[in-house]
């Protein structure tokens, strides 16, 4: 095992939150973490960090393993997008300025001999680790998760978002024989989490992943590890295995439970009844006592099954639509929308009728918020025309849904400044939400993002609405939130509009699938599974569209460079003729080239190619 933890022991505020934790981790393997919010899994995360303590139990790390996370990412740090990446090869970095020093060496006579030798050494450690893949590797992770161009960008005029998925590139660079990832897909768009997900999937080393995105846990994982109750159950297979596996497990937990209760009652209706004989008896029957005692060891002996869990609390959401809108709810007509000399939105045409479950997808950056805040009145189109059906009521749900309002305000406060109704009663219907007690009292400031969503959501179900805008509204909800939220919509028979890059949600819940590209929106009929090939085809004679399925495929198989290059080559022979002159080119470029930095440009060059050759090598053969 990479990673063993023994009866783990851990006490934060006074309450136990692990008691006797184990887990045991494969080289190799892909997990899963999940559990509810509060259950431990970043604890547990910090623990194997050594970023946190233990209360007891033993922690055992295989030597020499490299553990690596998505930590804190610094907000002052100088230098470009690039150079931050690049802190990733800073044991490669090392070896190249020893290379340069050494080259000096070689022209001092008396050190020659030696510099030649340590050189060639050094060379091949700089080779084996990478060292002349440097830039191709941070191409490819770049183009994956789409932040090519924030290479050249100051690192501190970045936003938040933009810095964590610099992070988690460099994160991925760092190659750990671990690589733990808390919620990783939360800033990315689709085309990015589908190429993560691809890249996952042929990780070298030990991945540990908690998310809320059930898609990306059923293409990722191998393994899942359910933490409640401060321990961890074990089940192979990806997350809807789990979800059958865990159903199956606790029917049958039930039932042992169910049948060990009928024993119990049992054996207690025979202790009264001895104890009764034995009292009602003439004189007093020792032995009926003794058997009752000895009976009442036996049931003080008995291993207790625990009641397990079958129905955990979940928030009480219903939606209902306050009567109907008229059959056009919005007309879009030649929209454009321009930020300064950058247009966001070009020509979108768009109608949405009454109870139409439309999902928006696109890249980040696409303009997709923007639509929703043009339909919204919030901002207004450079051009173009929008109409809204008369008197309609709507709910929005924006990504950071408080975000606007006064931070001070209580949580009760804020509910009834929007449901007249007495503080009892606003307690209790809090409660539905998973709010009790004084959690009613706590400031918006102190709220996080599920909870933030889960008030905006309370109130929701208690306003007249007929119209429903949602933009990512799963990102801060646990799975079980997201699964009420997902049964309220389907139940919903007003219109809802949302923005989300969760399939699993945009797969249940929406019927119809407009993409964004390049400013323009395209819709069509049916879920983001069913559509998904219509919108790659949207970039059948654009640049984009390579990009597109580069992302989607990750580090591609030779089978599938294969296909494309049988469909795109005219003549395979001249392919292969002219690369090879190239690569002829470039190996006399490298033997007359000193200069170890573009040494290493072009042995990246000439390894891409030499790939590039094969693959038509392959293809000539299939078709001789």
């Amino acid at each position: 095992m990479i990673i063993t933890i023994k009866d783990l022991y851990k006490v934060i505020g006074g309450e136990v939150l692990f008691e006797a934790l184990n887990l045991a981790w494969k080289k190799q393997q892909r997990i899963g973490l999940v559990g509810r919010n509060g259950s431990g899994k970043s604890t547990l995360f910090r623990i194997l960090m050594k970023e946190e303590g233990m209360d007891g139990g033993d922690l055992f790390i295989q030597k020499g393993v490299t553990i690596g996370q998505l930590k804190q990412i610094p907000s002052n740090w100088s230098g470009t997008g690039r150079a931050y990446l690049e802190q990733a090869f800073q044991d490669l970095f090392v070896i190249f300025d020893q290379m340069k020093k050494l080259e000096s060496d070689m022209t001092h006579p008396e050190k020659m001999e030696q510099a030649i030798k340590n050189y060639g050494e050094l060379q091949e450690r700089f080779d084996q680790q990478g060292g002349y893949q440097i830039d191709a590797s941070i191409r490819q992770v770049a183009h994956g998760l789409n932040i090519f161009g924030l290479l050249e960008q100051p690192f501190s005029s970045l936003s938040g978002g933009e810095k964590t998925k610099l992070g988690l590139a460099k994160l991925l660079l760092e190659n750990p024989d671990v690589l733990l990832l808390d919620e990783p897909t939360n800033h990315l768009d689709l085309q990015a989490i589908e190429w993560l997900e691809s890249y996952l999937q042929q990780y070298k080393g030990t991945v540990c992943v908690i998310s809320h995105d059930r898609s990306f846990l059923d293409h990722v994982v191998t393994d899942i590890m359910d933490l409640e109750s401060g321990e961890i159950q074990s089940y192979k297979g990806n997350y809807s295995s789990y979800e059958k596996q865990k159903e199956e497990r606790l029917l049958s937990e039930f039932h042992q439970y169910e049948e060990q209760q009928k024993k119990i009652k049992k054996m207690k209706e025979a202790i009264r009844r001895l104890r009764q004989w034995a009292n009602e008896a003439t004189p007093p029957n020792p032995k009926l006592f003794k058997k009752a005692k000895s009976m009442e060891k036996a049931l003080d002996r008995l291993e207790k099954i625990d009641k397990p869990l079958i129905d955990p609390k979940k928030m009480n959401l219903s939606l209902d639509a306050d009567g109907r809108t008229g059959t056009d709810v919005f007309t879009v007509e030649g929209v454009e929308k321009k930020y300064g000399k950058t247009k966001v939105l070009n020509h979108v045409n768009l109608r949405v009728r009454y109870q139409d479950r439309l999902a928006i997808v696109g890249a980040n950056g696409s303009g997709k918020s923007t639509l929703l805040r043009i339909l919204l009145n919030q901002e207004q189109p450079t051009s173009g025309l929008v109409k809204h059906a008369p008197s309609m009521s709507i709910g929005y749900l924006p990504q950071h849904p408080l975000q606007e309002e006064d931070q001070e305000q209580t949580m009760i406060e804020y509910f009834r400044n929007h449901i007249r109704v007495t503080e009892g009663e606003a307690r209790k219907r809090l409660a539905g939400f998973l709010f009790y007690g004084y959690d009613v009292f706590r400031k918006l400031k102190h709220l996080s993002g599920g909870e933030q969503m889960r008030l905006k959501l309370a109130v929701f179900m208690h306003q007249e609405i007929q119209v429903l805008i949602l933009d990512e509204p799963t990102n801060h909800l646990d799975v079980e939130s997201q699964e009420v939220l997902e049964e309220a919509l389907n139940q919903f028979n007003g219109t809802v509009l949302g923005v989300s890059h969760d399939r699993y949600f945009l797969n249940q819940c929406f019927s119809d699938t407009a993409y964004l590209v390049n400013g323009s929106l395209h819709r069509f009929i049916g879920t983001y599974e069913e559509t998904r090939e219509q919108w790659l085809a949207l970039f059948e004679n654009q640049e984009n569209r390579a990009e597109v399925e580069k992302q989607r495929e990750g580090v591609q198989t030779k089978d599938s460079i294969r296909k494309k290059t049988a469909d795109t080559a005219p003549s395979l022979e001249e392919q292969i003729s002219a690369l090879e002159e190239e690569l002829i080119n470039i190996e006399n470029q490298m033997e007359e080239n000193p200069d170890v930095k573009e040494l290493m440009e072009l042995q990246s060059d000439k390894d891409e190619l030499t790939r590039h050759i094969e693959v038509l090598y392959e293809n000539w053969i299939g078709e001789s």
